[in-house]
């Protein structure tokens, strides 16, 4: 495998993950140029699939939270009126135990959920960023750029040329950056194969025209990159819907502007589909949680339609990404949800609920060894257990005797120390009373 580019994402932590996961594309890619098919688009679809298949357990989680929290949505509700304004000290721990034992109940976390989403939102958005910026992770897609870009290079004002190019202003730093003015070899090199990759194919025939020199340069790098993204119905993945939409009507190819059509709608279907199998909450009758279940439901009609805009701007290889995942989602809810109803709900519950009692007990155990060995630790002063012991073998004389004794170190007790402050509070106290 070729090496891999310099112009991968650099937040820490982040491109950690962005460079564990360019190396699982670079070996699919890898593998799939062995066999044969070297194509940017299947590469993309497995990828997704190995991924979601590795988040399974997490998503398996998650869903399975989302479902029981369906149906445990009418307990919650009943003990939230059951409380409703009760705001004393009492009423809310009460409130909160109930509460916790219904989760219990039913074997989830309330930030289960949120924990499992935040494991794999790193992990999705690096994922976005590989296939967005494939010729960084996948050296075999880098190779193909070259000579084209060492010799386009070479001409005089290519750099002011390819920044005319299609999505060209997303570079605008790496041309004022230091490395790039003072003429940094990989730096430049890498440049120009991030705008070329996000080029559309009217920008890379302008280069010959405008170089002639390089026509043959141009026409063997298209070539070659034309393999790895041409995908199902000669659509280069690399373009947008919206400029394959464009040309294919001013050509008169209406059956290339359908098929480009297909990809946006696909991404909304998809995602609508995804929406739909969802487990969705019952109306519980209360005013702020039916007002939240609305809104949700507006956001399902607004995902999918969003989508579909996004699909039509950006190169079409995302767009596989997106159609993948909400297929390969919608497949692993369909199973999950199988699995959750031919669940015997009551044997589950009841499991959770003596799983629940011996973790108490094991608390209240430990618990209970905490408050032995504090009864048993020794300290330097008497223990009440003695003081009180002491006072109970008092006659009432001397029990008399030593009150007075105390008044009287009160009362004669030195200026300013604590004991004199002590007696100027008891004396303020019972002058107020």
């Amino acid at each position: 495998m070729s090496s891999i580019l310099l112009t991968q994402n650099s937040t820490p932590v982040f491109s950690w993950i962005c460079q564990l996961l360019g190396l699982l594309m670079e070996g699919i890619f890898y593998v799939l140029n062995l066999i044969g098919i070297p194509n940017v688009g299947l590469s993309i679809i497995i990828f997704t699939i190995v991924i979601y298949l590795c988040l399974m357990p997490l998503t398996v989680k998650q869903q399975k939270f989302s479902k029981f929290s369906a149906k445990m949505q009418p307990e919650l509700k009943k003990v939230q009126d059951k409380y409703k304004g009760k705001r004393d000290n009492d009423s809310m721990l009460a409130m909160q135990e109930e509460t916790k034992n219904i989760y219990a109940k039913y074997g989830v976390s309330p930030s289960g959920s949120c924990i499992q989403l935040l494991i794999q939102m790193p992990i999705l958005f690096a994922l976005y960023q590989v296939i967005y910026k494939m010729p960084a992770y996948v050296g075999s897609i880098k190779a193909a750029f070259f000579p084209l870009v060492d010799n386009l290079i070479a001409q005089a004002g290519s750099s002011e040329f390819i920044q005319k190019f299609t999505n060209a202003n997303m570079y605008a730093k790496q041309f004022t950056n230091e490395s790039f003015t003072s003429g940094v070899a990989t730096y430049v090199q890498n440049t120009y194969v991030d705008v070329l990759n996000k080029a559309s194919t009217a920008d890379w025939l302008s280069i010959a025209d405008k170089y002639p020199s390089l026509s043959q340069d141009v026409s063997n790098a298209m070539s070659k990159l034309s393999q790895y993204n041409t995908f199902l119905g000669g659509i280069n993945i690399a373009d947008s819907p919206w400029y394959i939409i464009q040309e294919s009507f001013k050509a008169g190819a209406y059956g290339m502007l359908i098929l480009a059509l297909l990809y946006p709608l696909l991404a909304a279907l998809t995602q609508w589909l995804n929406t739909k199998l969802m487990p969705q909450a019952a109306s519980t009758g209360d005013a702020t949680q039916d007002q939240m279940m609305q809104s949700m439901k507006t956001m399902n009609v607004m995902m999918p339609l969003m989508s579909a805009f996004f699909c039509f701007q950006l190169p079409v290889g995302l767009g596989i990404y997106w159609i993948a995942g909400a297929v390969i989602r919608s497949i692993q809810q369909i199973i999950i949800n199988r699995h959750i109803d031919k669940m015997d709900l009551d044997a589950e519950i009841k499991k959770n609920i003596e799983k629940a009692a011996k973790k108490a007990k094991n608390k209240k155990s430990v618990t209970a060894d905490k408050v032995n060995s504090y009864a048993t630790m020794s300290t330097r002063s008497t223990t009440y257990a003695d003081r009180a012991a002491a006072r109970s073998n008092m006659s009432e004389a001397e029990r008399e005797a030593a009150i007075n004794a105390k008044k009287s170190a009160y009362e004669n007790a030195k200026p300013n120390s604590i004991a004199a402050k002590a007696n100027m509070v008891k004396q303020y106290n019972e002058s107020n009373k």
